[in-house]
């Protein structure tokens, strides 16, 4: 173990302290891994000489750098080696790693450290605990660089008290001391009383997480249910369509083919007819010769006696069958097929009615979800905290950041970016699911929702709630109330009551705003789409006026 130590050394860089990685050896003879004698040369680079970080020997110009191949394959050589001979648990610290204390040479990493000793320990050093009775009673803990935190700074003393009255811990000297007086416990009381009350907490959380993961795999199945419903109606609403704009093509031709084939009928009944009047036209004209021809005849005896044959009336057999139709030969086909089409209208529009009210009554159902009643509400109550980063100058917070005044004097909060430059503040928390939460509000003051990402400086629009597409507000005082969103403003029913219920489902697109007094009644109700979480907020528009974020019991 010895020798394989000296050959650790022996090949290690005299910079990082660790096995050479590509490694160069310099003018001088020293040995190092390029990447770390090129960081070094670069700091140097100003000065215009190099040294070496070593033997402090100086080159001038800068020595080129070529990887030592025979040093890195006695390198490779070295880390096989180790691999097979040095157990696993022989491992060396690295930068990132906390080292055994007790170490000589290159140190080991640290298994464990210890609370008492504050020291940490590599498995060979640390085996005293375990077979010693002096250090039973030693708490060892994963290790840790940040052990001199635990020393008074004061006493040099572990700090192993608690002062309930500073909220810090000290040492039981400190206790006789500045702290004589105060509320003081072990550090392990303390601890197990933080414990239990975090243990609490992560219950009621882990309860949350398993209730919105069981709300988010039913909207999953919703969405799931939607998409397939949604997907199977247009499948067979276009069959459907299919057939029935294949029945009117099929109708239309049929039609067509009626028609003209009682077009074909009808003139060849008028040329028929036309062809028999023309042939009695023409017998009548050789008639009408033959008589004008005895007229005109000088002979008298001639003229009586061709007079017989050709002063007989001759009747035509066609003329009374002759029957002139009015001009109206199909326009009653035309007006069957209007009123057809005026009854398909009539039918698409009644049908397209219930379609949409079909659609309105799914919509109907979401707000049918909605709360009835103010113990429906506190159903789905949360705690409102407001964020200080996001307060104006001349807000005061109190109550814990629940509660929030405008004053005329500034605060002196720092520069955030998150600050708004009107006297405006937004929650810490991010509101997404089903959310409830109430707020007494005194003197003008803006109710709202905005997006984490709304504008928090300039004199425009952009970062007043309600003035923008990223807030939703309520505006209420005295006898007035209107609710804004993207600079559009709606005069509503007059709020009556100091305290605002909002209630938020996000997921639904549904933001409600009630006045809540012995009853609650809807002021104002909005249905759009939410696209990022939002967060509660209030405007609190006069100096002396306030707001209270309560969470309701």
């Amino acid at each position: 173990m010895e020798q394989n130590q000296l050959d650790q050394e022996t090949f290690s860089c005299l910079i990082c302290q660790d096995l050479l990685k590509d490694p160069v050896a310099i003018p001088c003879g020293h040995s190092y891994c390029m990447r770390c004698i090129k960081i070094h040369w670069d700091k140097e680079d100003q000065i215009g000489i190099h040294s070496c970080p070593h033997c402090r020997k100086f080159f001038i110009p800068r020595p080129d750098l070529e990887k030592n191949t025979m040093l890195a394959a006695l390198v490779e050589q070295l880390k096989k080696t180790e691999l097979q001979a040095a157990p696993g648990d022989h491992c060396y610290a690295g930068p990132e790693d906390v080292a055994c204390d007790f170490c000589t040479g290159r140190k080991l990493k640290a298994i464990k450290s210890c609370l008492v000793c504050l020291a940490s320990y590599c498995e060979e050093h640390l085996q005293p605990h375990y077979d010693s009775a002096t250090f039973k009673k030693h708490k060892l803990v994963e290790p840790s660089k940040n052990l001199q935190e635990n020393i008074c700074s004061d006493h040099d003393e572990v700090m192993k008290m608690f002062c309930r009255t500073d909220q810090k811990c000290i040492c039981y000297l400190c206790c006789l001391d500045e702290h004589k007086d105060h509320d003081t416990v072990s550090a392990a009381a303390e601890r197990t009383e933080r414990q239990r009350e975090l243990e609490e907490r992560r219950g009621k959380i882990h309860q949350r997480i398993q209730d919105r993961e069981k709300d988010v795999k039913l909207l999953q199945q919703e969405v799931e249910a939607i998409n397939h419903s949604a997907d199977k109606t247009v499948e067979d609403s276009e069959k459907i369509f299919t057939e029935l704009i294949r029945l009117i093509q099929k109708r239309s031709s049929d039609v067509k083919q009626q028609i003209r084939s009682q077009q074909e009928t009808e003139v060849s009944r008028v040329k028929e007819l036309q062809e028999k009047l023309e042939q009695e036209i023409t017998e009548l004209k050789k008639k009408e010769a033959e008589l004008k021809q005895l007229l005109n005849t000088e002979d008298h005896n001639q003229f009586l006696h061709s007079y017989p044959s050709l002063s007989a009336p001759s009747e035509s057999t066609h003329s009374s069958s002759i029957n002139i139709r009015p001009l109206r030969h199909f326009e009653d086909v035309t007006a069957a097929v209007s009123e057809l089409r005026d009854k398909l209208q009539d039918i698409m529009r009644d049908t397209w009615t219930n379609i949409s009210w079909t659609i309105t009554e799914e919509e109907s159902l979401l707000l049918e979800a909605e709360p009835k009643n103010r113990a429906g509400f506190l159903e789905y109550s949360c705690e409102i905290t407001l964020d200080p980063n996001t307060a104006n100058t001349q807000l005061l917070l109190s109550e814990g950041n629940r509660k929030v005044r405008r004053i005329d004097q500034h605060q002196s909060y720092s520069n955030h970016p998150d600050r708004f430059s009107c006297p405006q503040v937004l929650s810490r928390e991010s509101l997404t699911g089903r959310c409830y939460w109430e707020v007494e509000k005194k003197g003008i003051v803006y109710v709202a929702v905005a997006y984490k990402n709304i504008s928090r400086v300039g004199k425009g629009d952009e970062c007043k709630f309600g003035y923008n597409d990223k807030s939703w507000a309520l505006d209420s005082y005295q006898n007035s109330s209107r609710f804004g969103h993207n600079n559009i403003w709606t005069s509503i029913s007059d709020a009556g009551s100091s305290r605002i219920g909002v209630y938020l489902d996000h997921s639904a697109g549904i933001l409600s705003f009630y006045s809540v007094s012995e009853t609650m009644t809807l002021l104002h109700r909005v249905q759009t789409t939410f696209t990022q979480p939002l967060h509660a907020g209030v405007w609190v528009y006069w100096t002396g006026g306030s707001a209270e974020f309560f969470k309701p019991k």
